[in-house]
């Protein structure tokens, strides 16, 4: 706690803010040891293990297909040359846009066996039944698998795309010169330097299947997070559901350990600005199939979804743009603004009073309010619904025994609740933005501003936040875009009767109406290329043309909410 009377009063600002973002944490827990009707045993005999077992399974999975793609993708742009690598530099950042439901429905429609593929083979080659050829099952845990890696491999390929740029050249030099071969040199001194962000990607890739739902559940791949839907809306048991959620935390938890045991030893190797990498150049048959593989990657993860949902959508455009579709992409918009908003003041106050209050206390409270960035959208839901519910009861039980009325479901029947879950879920990463820009602001800006008579929420104002402006809205529109996409918070929370473009696209799609949901999903698309173009734009000045000192790629909001 700081020691002067503005560090004091930021500490309690600080306190309040961490102990408000971080109650659904304690209410999950708080409900999964107290239960109304204890269920545990129940689920310990039955279906705990199966969850526990496909969660498992899909996390490896999702974990190998995105090392070995993000990583073979990141070392082929960053350290060889080959056609179209310029393109592909950025371009493999697409399939960040693209939510993983999206892709599954697409690709199932494009698969199955009344999809347009199988057609195809059976008139061409003139089989007549399924029984005639054989051909990969889409809907199962191998089909989850793909789709999961195929959007969110950039994970990886980002972080260690920017591990590989900042690496020594004269390293790689030295191991050549010791008789390694360019795959040996990889192997023995490139990939052990980067192991560090690469973990760092991994944890963000397990998190983000973790917090899958719409995927696993249109593939019937059972994992936890389909547990806890099922538990909670189908056996109508909301502290079952917290106890699988329970189940899902320990996951989170050995992921975040993991990844700080992984970046305890973590050496920074950086390039000298003036220092003249070393490249190899691929030819012939090795860099046609440099640009195939990335070609491919690219294709599978943005290229042919984002044709498919576009010739959907306009196909049978007037039919699909109708007031209802304009009102619940209204309703995404609302909701997504004002949790951005609603995360960059709460990111702003945190950060502010960590630099402010500084102490051992008040880091630990910052952190614990970024808890919610780990906790997949399920979790989080069950979190939000335990405090809200409370309420409502105590506040209508109240008015029933004292004002003879009722006040209904204030809170946990509204929107409300869903904005408590985005902004407890997605503040991390609007904290880790504003704290990254803020660092850069040297002390001696604070000093000048008190010396001339001003407070801290005036230096605030008139100080710091003009020169962490970038910082705020680079937070917000990722906060935004994930609020957009984010589905299984939306689908549990949600009201009687209203929608989000996420919610309207899994219903139509997992009703097998692809077509009526293109548009929607098109446009979760779109508006996902805004961080794209963030990414983008910061990983520019790291190619070999620039002399200057590159932008720090693992600063950007998507990977500072772990730190």
């Amino acid at each position: 706690m700081g020691s002067s009377p503005s560090g004091r009063r930021w500490f309690w600002v600080v306190l309040i803010v961490a102990l408000l973002v971080a109650l659904p944490v304690l209410s999950v827990f708080a409900l999964a040891f107290f239960p109304e009707e204890n269920i545990w045993p129940h689920l310990w005999d039955t279906v705990l293990f199966h969850y526990i077992g496909a969660t498992l399974t899909l996390s490896l999975g999702v974990a190998l297909c995105t090392l070995v793609t993000g990583v073979a993708a990141a070392w082929l742009v960053s350290m060889c040359r080959f056609p179209g690598r310029r393109f592909f530099e950025w371009g493999l950042l697409l399939p960040f846009a693209v939510p993983a439901y999206v892709i599954a429905y697409v690709y199932t429609d494009l698969l199955e066996y009344a999809g347009p593929v199988q057609q195809f083979l059976r008139e061409t080659f003139g089989w007549q039944t399924s029984r005639d050829y054989w051909f990969p099952e889409i809907r199962s845990m191998g089909g989850a698998i793909a789709m999961l890696s195929l959007v969110l491999y950039p994970y990886v390929y980002m972080l260690a795309r920017a591990a590989f740029l900042e690496q020594c050249g004269s390293i790689r030099a030295a191991s050549r010169s010791l008789g390694c071969s360019p795959w040996q040199s990889f192997l023995r001194v490139s990939l052990p330097m980067a192991r560090p962000a690469v973990a760092v990607g991994l944890s963000l890739v397990l998190m983000e299947t973790l917090n899958d739902f719409g995927t696993v559940d249109f593939f019937a791949v059972r994992t936890l997070s389909v547990g806890i839907y099922d538990t909670w809306l189908s056996r109508g048991n909301l502290g079952g559901a917290a106890q699988i959620a329970c189940s899902t935390l320990v996951f989170v938890v050995l992921l975040v350990t993991l990844e700080r045991m992984a970046r305890r030893r973590q050496r920074h190797f950086v390039q000298s600005p003036g220092a003249k990498r070393d490249y190899y150049v691929l030819r012939g048959g090795r860099a046609l199939a440099a640009t195939i593989f990335c070609s491919l990657v690219l294709l599978g993860g943005f290229g042919v979804p984002t044709l498919v949902l576009l010739q959907y959508a306009l196909g049978n455009f007037a039919s699909y743009w109708t007031d209802d579709f304009l009102s619940i992409a209204g309703n995404s918009f609302l909701l997504s603004s004002v949790a951005a908003l609603a995360t960059a003041l709460l990111g702003l106050l945190l950060a502010y009073g960590k630099r402010l209050a500084s102490g051992n206390t008040v880091r630990a409270l910052v952190g614990f309010s970024k808890l919610g960035y780990a906790m997949p959208g399920a979790v989080m839901a069950i979190g939000v619904i335990i405090p809200l519910a409370a309420f409502d009861n105590t506040l209508d039980d109240f008015a029933r025994r004292y004002l003879d009325t009722s006040t209904g479901l204030l809170l946990s029947g509204s929107v409300f609740a869903i904005l408590f879950a985005y902004t407890a879920r997605f503040l991390a990463v609007s904290t880790g933005a504003i704290e990254s820009s803020l660092d850069k602001v040297t002390p001696s800006m604070d000093r000048a501003s008190r010396s001339l008579g001003r407070n801290s929420w005036q230096t605030l104002w008139a100080v710091h936040l003009p020169l962490v402006r970038a910082g705020i809205l680079s937070g917000a529109i990722v906060v935004f875009v994930d609020c957009m996409k984010e589905l299984p918070a939306t689908l549990l929370l949600r009201p009687f009767g209203f929608d989000t473009l996420a919610t309207y696209v899994y219903q139509f799609a997992s009703d097998e109406m692809l077509e009526r949901s293109a548009l929607g999903a098109l446009m979760i698309v779109l508006v996902g290329l805004l961080p794209v173009i963030l990414l983008s734009r910061a990983m520019r000045g790291r190619g070999d043309d620039t002399e200057e000192k590159p932008a720090e790629v693992a600063e950007l909001p998507t990977t500072a909410a772990i730190g």
